[in-house]
């Protein structure tokens, strides 16, 4: 600067006039400076570091050359050299200089910020292509540090134009917490939820979630600080609230997902009326059945020692023991279901009876499809009790079922057809 100025003040300027020149011409220097260092930065990372990290085997470094790591780095080498020549072009002590170096420092404390923020989510982003990602979900940890950084750097900032130390406005903040924790009410009760569904695993992205008081039911897409967010089954989105999963009750599916198949829970209702012992008549037709004829025999024969043996008179079919078409029916079905090529016989495998109602006798099936696709599990359930409810009439069993309209108009046709008589 003295040397421009002596230079200026040589050709035959006024000092002062001089002075202000030599200034100018500093700062049009130090831009063409800046300029030239960017420039000069930004290709040194695309021609040398994108280039050499893009050709390794390593995936890791692709993700920080996409979240522009390098680029955000490259760009503190600008303002470093105004930093460093701020004493050179405005010599302190002065209000210029001040001015110029607080300058700096808050562009410094922005792009760190920038920077911060593009590594955490490049960080992120490899993590997410990890196996055990979806399990445990990092993107709630992740906004928490950078509301964290956010935070740090508005106190450097607040700290910066008004020249008071950081450490006095942390003070200050301390009596301020009450207002913050009303502020950052759901930031708070989400990031305490999301370490309890994460150390709990309670859900991960994938999980089928079905929530009714949210209305949600479907895939979960995404699990932030502060929200959940649910796919559900129309492709609508569902947004809940991290911290209603804590605080209500919800059903995640990810224990059928993770299993060897899919429940099958549906029940017949069986006419009381049409429940019977079976005659002669009636068990040679039920042995034409394949699926029960071996069982028929050796019930039979078990049954008829145990009469002879307890001295039953069969003139009644009530005395001793018998077996009953509803017995046999739910034989056929334990048969059929056991044969099926697609029910799993490693698992739960139940075929009972259930108390009986106003609807009639309820005979439960309770297996598990070993395909656990919806659209396919769906079409094995439908087909099993296509046959069980086609199947029933054969056992001389009818279903039950409220009458219809139908029903009441042969009802009163019958009875004008009787008074007509």
């Amino acid at each position: 600067m003295d040397a421009l100025t002596r230079f200026y003040s040589s050709i035959g300027l006024d000092v002062g006039f001089a002075g202000h020149l030599a200034t100018m011409t500093a700062l049009v220097l130090l831009a063409i400076i800046c300029v030239a260092v960017t420039r000069a930065s930004r290709f040194l990372i695309s021609a040398a570091v994108h280039k050499l990290l893009l050709k390794t085997s390593f995936t890791w470094d692709d993700t920080l050359v996409k979240h522009r790591v390098f680029i955000r780095l490259a760009n503190f080498a600008p303002v470093l050299v105004v930093y460093l020549a701020a004493a050179i072009v405005f010599p302190p002590p002065s209000m210029l200089y001040d001015m110029l170096r607080d300058g700096t420092l808050l562009v410094m404390i922005v792009l760190a910020i920038m920077l911060l923020y593009a590594a955490i989510n490049a960080v992120l982003d490899v993590y997410d292509g990890l196996s055990f990602s979806s399990e445990v979900p990092l993107k709630g940890f992740a906004q928490v540090i950078k509301i964290i950084f956010f935070l740090a750097a508005a106190i450097f900032v607040i700290s910066l134009l008004t020249d008071k130390s950081p450490l006095v406005l942390l003070g200050g903040i301390g009596a301020m917490t009450a207002v913050l924790m009303l502020v950052f009410k759901d930031v708070i009760l989400g990031f305490v939820a999301g370490i309890q569904l994460i150390a709990n695993r309670m859900i991960a992205r994938g999980d089928w979630l079905e929530m009714p008081s949210h209305g949600a039911d479907g895939d979960v897409i995404d699990v932030s600080l502060t929200t959940v967010k649910v796919q559900n089954w129309d492709k609508t989105i569902s947004t809940i609230p991290t911290y209603s999963l804590i605080s209500e009750s919800f059903k995640n599916w990810r224990g059928m997902s993770e299993s060897d198949g899919r429940r099958i829970k549906r029940s017949v209702n069986i006419d009381v009326n049409t429940i019977r012992f079976c005659d002669e008549e009636m068990l040679e037709r039920y042995r034409r059945v394949q699926y029960i004829t071996d069982y028929i025999e050796t019930k039979q024969k078990e049954i008829d020692a145990y009469n002879q043996s307890s001295g039953i008179d069969a003139a009644s079919l009530v005395n001793g023991r018998r077996l009953t078409n509803i017995g046999t029916f739910r034989a056929y079905v334990v048969a059929y279901l056991k044969n099926h090529p697609m029910i799993s016989d490693t698992m739960t495998f139940i075929v009972r009876q259930l108390q009986p109602g106003e609807t009639g006798v309820p005979i439960e099936v309770y297996v598990f499809s070993k395909d656990k696709v919806w659209a396919n599990y769906e079409a094995i359930q439908s087909d099993i009790f296509d046959h069980i409810l086609a199947s029933v009439p054969a056992f001389d069993l009818r279903l039950f079922q409220h009458p219809s309209g139908h029903d009441l108009r042969a009802l009163g046709r019958n009875a004008s057809n009787e008074d007509s008589q």
